[in-house]
């Protein structure tokens, strides 16, 4: 099962959803590593201006990614948007995806995320002017509408097909709902039936048998996943296998999770540095400990540490004595 991005086909259905604070460089590399057929960056603002922070400088490396490189942009003016799309163009992306998907309150305060979607006039524009302005393909992320009495994803998504835009990822809630409540697929399952580009559904999908759910359902092309891969990376290749076969790929052992958690640590550590290195390890490291039995006073112990070095020595420490642990019980 693939689809087409353009000229890009994506071998896998499961695609890495962007995320503010979490979708950064090693974690992209190490979930195309363990099955994502695409991911897509952080989002960076429309606004070039500000491109020189440490933040965006991060969120625009994209140095040895597998291809193809595909950066979220997000803002609210066609003008910006269409020069930060053809400035990531210059930088080495591949795929430009438009965010019109985040509810976060200080994204849609700049009329930018989701908070487009209750000015259809100003989609069309932003739309238009970022296809007419690079060559390669254009995506975009949606939510089903602005709050439930105004689903207008439907409505969005013929727009966007008109607009040129090669794909569509729809989170199955509205921007009111923000995280709460249960994502609905109709309003996906209307959209796909009412356009010929690819859809791709999110929201709520956490494993292989509700991925395969959610297409039969909805009839999308693929499935984007979120949260669901926040220390669980290997979500990807479970759920492609059970795509593949219909058979569920077991669980990854104690050693792998150990293996895959110590080298996603040291990519950290080697993309950020020391400092920030380790303040932005401890949520990784958090969500990787919330899916094992028994972790609570680790993890508390886990966040005081300061460095680098004592990070990665006490997380191999801790899983060898539980893995030393399980071998003494068998």
């Amino acid at each position: 099962m693939s689809t087409a991005i353009g000229p890009y086909i994506i071998d896998n259905p499961v695609i890495l959803a962007p995320m503010a604070g979490v979708t950064d460089r090693p974690f992209r590399q190490l979930c195309r590593k363990l099955g994502a057929g695409l991911v897509v960056s952080e989002m960076v603002t429309s606004d070039t201006r500000l491109w020189n922070s440490r933040k965006s400088r991060l969120r625009l490396d994209h140095g040895g990614e597998t291809a193809p490189i595909s950066v979220q942009i997000a803002g609210g003016d066609p003008e910006m948007m269409a020069e930060a799309a053809r400035e990531n163009v210059r930088r080495g992306a591949q795929i430009i995806d438009i965010n019109m998907g985040c509810p976060a309150k200080k994204v849609c305060k700049k009329a930018a995320g989701s908070a487009l979607l209750r000015d259809e006039k100003l989609v069309a524009d932003i739309l238009e002017a970022v296809v007419q302005s690079v060559s390669v393909p254009v995506t975009l992320k949606i939510r089903t509408g602005w709050c439930p009495d105004s689903r207008n994803g439907v409505t969005v998504a013929k727009m966007a097909e008109d607009s040129g835009i090669a794909a569509l990822a729809v989170h199955g809630r509205t921007r009111a709902c923000g995280y709460h409540g249960r994502a609905e697929f109709d309003t996906i399952a209307e959209i796909v039936s009412r356009v010929k580009i690819p859809v791709f559904a999110n929201g709520d999908i956490t494993s292989a048998e509700r991925t395969q759910e959610v297409l039969d359902y909805t009839g999308a092309s693929a499935v984007m996943i979120g949260r669901a891969a926040q220390g669980r990376p290997w979500i990807f290749r479970e759920i492609a296998h059970y795509l593949a076969t219909g058979e569920r790929l077991p669980g990854p052992t104690l050693d792998e999770v150990r293996n895959i958690l110590l080298a996603h640590l040291g990519e950290l550590h080697r993309f950020y540095g020391e400092v920030m290195g380790v303040r932005i390890a401890r949520k990784h490291v958090g969500w990787y400990l919330k899916t094992l039995a028994d972790s609570e006073s680790f993890r508390k112990t886990f966040f005081q540490i300061e460095s680098a070095e004592v990070q990665h020595a006490s997380v191999h420490e801790w899983f060898e004595r539980r893995i030393t642990r399980g071998a003494q019980a068998a």
